[in-house]
């Protein structure tokens, strides 16, 4: 049995904000992570190109996803380099997963609007981003993130 490949799109979003130190300064850089509600994994915002939207773009994708799963609306700064890829199961099924990341911007938004598919979004500050994420695609897609300068 052939495996079922899929392709979806996510964001990877920063804002500049209020850390734990409780006071907003200019290096302080927030990223957005949540929980799916199904494998309670810590995750960026991902879903199916195409799935909603005929013909959707990957940009575009990744935007709608990020504002369904999380309630946040954000821009694109930069795609990332290298696409996240991984294998799972699904209803007996073994799928290839490759996901598009964008390194994205906030512009607006509550983290409380989140849709069913998250039970818990959060921001969280860059030194804690690692040690939440579940999967080390995510790890790897965050620390290329990292590596770039336009979000600093």
């Amino acid at each position: 049995m052939p495996i079922k490949r899929e392709f979806s799109a996510g964001g990877i979003v920063y804002k500049k904000g209020k850390g734990e130190r409780g006071k907003v300064k200019d290096k302080d850089t927030l990223w957005l992570v949540c929980q799916h509600s199904q494998h309670k994994g810590w995750v960026f915002p991902k879903g199916l190109i195409g799935d909603h939207v005929e013909g959707e773009s990957v940009e575009n994708t990744a935007v709608r996803e990020v504002k369904e799963e999380t309630g946040v609306t954000a821009e694109i700064i930069q795609k990332l380099e290298k696409p996240v890829q991984y294998f799972y199961s699904f209803q007996g099924e073994k799928r290839l997963k490759t996901v598009y990341y964008f390194l994205m911007k906030y512009i607006k938004g509550d983290i409380t609007k989140h849709d069913f598919e998250m039970m818990a979004v959060e921001w969280l500050e860059t030194e804690k981003v690692l040690e939440r994420l579940s999967y080390q695609s995510d790890k790897e897609a965050f620390n290329e993130v990292l590596k770039m300068k336009n979000w600093d």
